[in-house]
Formats: C-alpha cells, structure tokens, sequence
C-alpha cells in the first residue's frame, strides 16, 4: 500500500464527481483510513467553495441498523451539501453528470438555530425550524460499485443530488410515519421513518454531534438530511420517481436522459 497525498486524493474525487467520470477505488492501493477519509472530503468540498458553490447543510449515511452491520460499523457518517446540489421538486434531471445513481426517500430538517455538540432528542427538535419529506440523489463515483466505508466517506458519503418538498411545521410526529418511493406512478420501495434509527430525530442528535467534532456545527439555514428510509432505487432515464411520507406530502422530479 501506498500513501496518496489527501489533496491529491481530493482532487480525484472532486473532478469525478464534477465530470460524472467513474474513479479508482481509493483502499485499493493506497492507506486510508476513516479520519483521513473526512479530511478527504472536507478538502474535495472546498474545491466546490472554490469554484462558487455554498454549503448548504449535510446528509447522514449509514442510518439503518441493518446497513451498519452489513459494512460492521457501529456508528453513522455524514456529508456535506452544497446549493450546487439542490433541485426544484418536480424539475427534470439529467443523468449526464453522474455514475451509478441512484435515489432515496429522506426526511428533512430545516435548521433555525445553531446546533452542535452533544444534545438530547429535545434540544435537537428546538433547533429545527421546520421538517419535509425529500429525496436525496446518491452516487458512487467509483468503477464497477465497489468500495470500502473510507472510499465512500472520502467521496463525499455519496452525496449529489436533494430535493426537498413543502416545508411542515416541525412539531409533526415523525418517528413512525409510512413512506412510499414510487416509478412511474408503481410503489417500488415502501418503509417507514422509524427505520432511521428508530427516530429521524436521532439522526439529527447524531449530526450535531459529529459535525461538532470536526469543528462544526449545524448552520441556520442549513438542511440535514436524515438518513435513507428504504433502500435505494437507480435511476432510469424517462422514468419518474415520487417520494410520499405520510403527513409531510410528496416531492419527486423526473430522469430526462
């Protein structure tokens, strides 16, 4: 194995996913481990802040019990979001600057004051301005699907594309609420919020913690992304992808080429 320099690892990530160009797997030949893996990422968004883009709040990956064990991690990871990535609900897409993607059903915070650190379930929700139902956009950049958990934190947690529905009023239940991603009109996957951790909210404690060890915290303004609710679907170009949670409403956006 061999040492790649972190911003010259950066940069192989940045340009994939700037170009939708498949890249190497980084653990494949070179050391990575996890904190290198977020300093990778934390530099590959800085190039995106170079060129103009705005950090706009951050995702959680990894926020299925079942996923964690499948990949024998013990605790989530997160990303970061960029005004580069948002889409207008109903918008059409193109799939001409990505790899493999793919889309799932999320639930979205709007924070409206700033969080950080360690905090309860409440401290958290009095953080949050509002909730809605969103679809986030994933992608792996690198060849044939394969990758280690470094790899994809490196890339970014897979982060590329969010699109967000009507904002709610955030005292709405949302531990328990059903959700439908749907193709062409057809359910093709269908859970339920709880699946996040047993309550999106965690998601949300979780989020302020880590983004707090890296120096962090969570911005008025900013989204969060709580975390896959189903597994997720690829995209197909000409189909249309609707995300429904029960008492947030619909979001969705069609694959055009």
């Amino acid at each position: 194995m061999t040492r790649l320099p972190l911003a010259r690892m950066a940069e192989i990530a940045d340009e994939g996913a700037r170009t939708g160009t498949a890249i190497a797997q980084f653990t494949n030949d070179h050391e990575l481990d996890v904190p290198d893996a977020y300093a990778v990422q934390a530099l590959s968004i800085s190039r995106r802040v170079a060129r103009g883009e705005r950090v706009v709040g951050v995702k959680m990956g990894l926020t299925s019990r079942a996923k964690m064990a499948q990949v024998g991690v013990d605790e989530v990871i997160w990303g970061r979001l960029t005004d580069g990535m948002l889409l207008a609900d109903g918008a059409p897409l193109s799939l001409g600057g990505y790899v493999h993607p793919r889309v799932e059903p999320e639930i979205a915070f709007l924070i409206e004051r700033p969080l950080g650190g360690r905090v309860t379930a409440m401290q958290a929700m009095d953080a949050v301005g509002a909730v809605a139902a969103a679809a986030e956009v994933i992608d792996s950049r690198y060849e044939d699907f394969k990758f280690a958990l470094p790899d994809v934190i490196a890339d970014n947690s897979s982060s590329s594309g969010i699109v967000v529905g009507a904002w709610c009023d955030p005292s709405t239940p949302i531990d328990n609420l059903g959700i439908a991603l749907s193709v062409d009109g057809r359910n093709q996957e269908v859970g339920s919020s709880a699946a996040i951790l047993g309550d999106p909210v965690r998601s949300l404690v979780e989020a302020a913690r880590m983004v707090a060890e890296a120096g962090l915290q969570l911005e008025p303004g900013w989204i969060v992304l709580a975390g896959g609710a189903t597994a997720a679907v690829p995209l197909v170009a000409g189909s249309s992808y609707r995300v429904t949670v029960e008492s947030l409403g619909r979001v969705g956006f069609t694959v055009t080429e």
